[in-house]
């Protein structure tokens, strides 16, 4: 039996050959572009003797489960099914008998991926790319260098000599704050937003689960339809979220109609400031900056959440500025010292931990990096909406401003909303932020928060 694809994916997969170098397919879960992106990579192992190839997610262990373990073995077997591969179980890739390599790897292995970047490739493919931050993206993207001829009778059949580099991405569409937005449909540099200079170079096709219908079972479908609106728009439609349904907050201005409460109150339409509105490029002098730290458990191997870690300050201005979001995925022992490092670069006046798992955990973790830093415990004895709302009050009152554009923290914030967090995970850069603003600005501190909140 081998695979048979649907007319929309014979549609992708001859995009994923086109000139472009950049190719994006993004689109509801389950619609198999995991499956093609697989595929078309074994085809250019296959074209090009001697060719390597990487496949990246953000975790190792996610990529290990779902890649080497799943799509992998089932696209050789439905597409390959002559072609006989050496695994390599150690290394974690995969050998064509024309001696090509697909490597599998997780960004947030440092030891593996220094290895694996220690070549070059003519093919990166990043799974699950709303997962990976864009230093990630850019770090991995210097080593799509490889010069591969592609084998004699391609070469007569296309009439090229070499195999063209391939940048593939795929994901389930975030919000249209993250860096896939701004790279595949605005055509800009992610943070920079400088224009593209070849915008031609990237492009992107949405693939959802109706174009795979085949395939799925029909109750499936079932269970897109009882999501909420957001998570149908992302899971179901494929396309970014330009703002989600009761966010607390958003990257625009927002427009709130005037309406009329149940005791004849009327409340007057009014235009709430977005994140972008009181986006700055410098701060002021700081009178107090502190670093907050919103732990997860995680070993750092990549089984668990990341660890927030967001420096804010208030300035001589009395207001708030967001100076840097140093969130990471490492050992106890790593993200002390990652703790510790922005305590000292920003001349903080303490650390604040959240007490969590049964003990003072973040007390002793940032003690053993260095006992001299000043630390408060805070104790998360409220839920994490009902922390959130003030902080979001302060920013529609434009009393928050952030030093420069942090997608990845601002991505979190967005899917934040009254009923609690629709986005991936756990929003724990959006927790960090919190505790730091709270203790800023609403703890009664010297710098009278209250009369900011007036």
């Amino acid at each position: 039996m081998t695979a048979q694809l649907t007319p929309r994916q014979r549609e992708a997969n001859r995009l994923l050959a086109s000139p472009a170098r950049n190719i994006m397919l993004r689109g509801g879960s389950r619609s198999g572009k995991t499956f093609l992106l697989v595929r078309a990579i074994i085809q250019r192992a296959i074209n090009a003797p001697g060719s390597r190839h990487a496949i990246f997610r953000f975790r190792f262990n996610h990529a290990k489960t779902s890649i080497w373990a799943d799509t992998l073995p089932k696209v050789l077997k439905l597409c390959f099914p002559t072609l006989r591969a050496r695994w390599d179980k150690t290394d974690f890739y995969v050998e064509l008998p024309n001696g090509s390599q697909v490597w599998i790897a997780g960004l947030d292995d440092k030891e593996r991926v220094e290895k694996i970047l220690g070549a070059e490739y003519v093919t990166l493919y990043f799974n699950e790319s709303s997962q990976i931050p864009w230093a990630s993206i850019e770090m991995a993207m210097s080593r799509l260098a490889q010069k591969c001829e592609l084998a004699p009778e391609i070469a007569a059949a296309t009439g090229r000599t070499h195999l063209a580099l391939k940048a593939y991405f795929d994901c389930n569409p975030p919000s249209k704050l993250h860096w896939s937005f701004q790279l595949f449909r605005s055509k800009v540099k992610p943070g920079t937003k400088e224009a593209l200079p070849n915008p031609d170079d990237y492009v992107e096709m949405k693939v959802n689960p109706s174009d795979n219908a085949d395939n799925l079972p029909a109750e499936y479908f079932e269970v897109l339809a009882s999501m909420s609106a957001a998570k149908r728009l992302r899971f179901e439609a494929g396309e970014w979220a330009s703002e989600v349904n009761g966010a607390l907050w958003a990257l625009d201005d927002r427009k709130v109609e005037a309406r009329t409460l149940d005791d004849g109150t009327v409340i007057p339409a009014q235009e709430i400031p977005g994140i972008d509105r009181h986006r700055v490029a410098e701060a002021p002098e700081m009178r107090r900056i502190v670093v907050a730290v919103d732990p997860s458990g995680t070993k750092g191997d990549g089984t668990g959440d990341d660890i927030g870690i967001v420096v804010a300050g208030v300035g001589v201005d009395g207001r708030a500025y967001i100076l840097a979001d140093a969130t990471c995925q490492m050992s106890p022992e790593g993200w002390g010292r990652r703790t510790v490092d922005m305590y000292h670069r920003w001349q903080a006046d303490r650390v604040l931990g959240e007490r969590n798992f049964g003990g003072d955990m973040v007390r002793f973790t940032v003690a053993t990096a260095d006992k001299n830093v000043a630390f408060k415990e805070v104790v998360a004895s409220r839920g994490k909406v009902v922390r959130a709302e003030p902080i979001s009050a302060l920013y529609e009152q434009g009393k928050v401003s952030h030093v420069g554009t942090f997608a990845d923290l601002e991505d979190q914030m967005c899917n934040f909303t009254s009923a609690g967090y629709v986005g991936d995970g756990s929003p724990d850069r959006a927790d960090a932020l919190v505790w730091a603003l709270t203790e800023l600005m609403l703890n009664g501190s010297s710098y009278n928060a209250s009369a900011w909140l007036s």
